[in-house]
């Protein structure tokens, strides 16, 4: 029943990760790429800190300095990194090339389960991770263009935020099985979620700064400002929550798999919210990516906690 709850978990998580797409549309073109992320932190830590403050006060005298650098660093790499990686790379590369190489993501969590955590995969495991990576790549009906210096900068950063996106699932991973195994203090998922969005959002201040900020963000309109929301309740602290309770229930494994719903959603809502086209293909890779997602579900690899 827990595998399954964290399965759950999980897969709204990055349903939840998927609706970025949608709010970084609306106010890309008037914000930059630090502003967003400091502004729709700073938004859900106004809104949430008076609700958590004394969960917040209670839960850090317990924290051990492991656990704060695991924050830190979950906060560097999940966060800060892997939106100025992707926002970054994609002024370079397109988004069909972008959304192939984040793609990766599943691969490269997988790789990295085997090799730092040590976790087991068995053939349903491989195969659904094999099939959620196939859907990626329908699902971005990818195609290659002329290559060009600036064209491969985009790629390589975008495959840079893939793999910021794969140490923190595995950081989040290791530090679950931490605190299951009495190595360190538990630490709420709210709690967690809201600990490493403040540490992101300081990452991001400086960067942010030299932005102008302030006057982008007077000029925003009621649809931005319902986007910047929406980014930082529940793109951030939402889907995170859920995925730091689904990740103590499960394998790095698997949420390699369902990280693939992630595309697929993005996909989805831009069809039915931004009415842009999808093709054939593009809805056999969705498919696939469930497929791939339902194996993970069935699979018996073992699980550690």
């Amino acid at each position: 029943m827990e595998k399954l709850k964290g399965r759950i978990y999980l897969a709204i998580s990055f349903v939840l990760a998927g609706t970025s797409v949608i709010a970084a549309r609306f106010v890309s073109d008037s914000l930059g790429t630090f502003t967003i992320t400091a502004a729709s932190l700073l938004a859900a830590l106004i809104i949430l800190l008076p609700f958590y403050l004394l969960r917040i006060k209670q839960a850090i005298p317990k924290m051990s300095k492991n656990d704060w650098i695991m924050i830190c660093l979950q906060a560097f790499f999940g966060i800060f990194l892997f939106r100025a990686f992707l926002l970054f790379g994609l002024q370079n590369t397109s988004s069909t090339e972008a959304g192939v190489l984040i793609g990766a993501a599943p691969v490269l969590t997988s790789i990295l389960a085997r090799t730092i955590l040590k976790e087991k995969s068995n053939a349903k495991t491989t195969g659904g991770i094999i099939c959620a990576v196939l859907g990626v790549l329908l699902l971005q009906g990818a195609q290659l263009s002329n290559l060009t210096a600036e064209h491969v900068l985009g790629n390589m950063l975008v495959v840079c935020a893939a793999a910021s996106e794969s140490l923190f699932n595995i950081l989040s991973r290791s530090h679950s099985l931490s605190e299951i195994t009495g190595n360190m203090g538990k630490i709420e998922p709210t709690v967690q979620s809201l600990l490493v969005s403040a540490v992101a959002f300081l990452f991001c201040i400086i960067p942010a700064s030299f932005e102008y900020p302030v006057s982008s963000l007077l000029l925003l309109d009621l649809k931005g400002w319902v986007s910047i929301l929406w980014y930082g309740l529940i793109v951030t602290m939402l889907s995170y929550v859920l995925w730091y309770a689904g990740i103590k229930r499960c394998t790095a494994h698997t949420a390699a798999a369902f990280s693939s719903l992630m595309p697929f959603t993005s996909m989805l809502l831009a069809f039915l919210i931004l009415k842009e086209s999808a093709e054939t293909m593009q809805w056999i890779g969705g498919f696939l990516v469930i497929l791939g997602v339902i194996l993970l579900t069935d699979s018996q690899a073992a699980e550690k906690g």
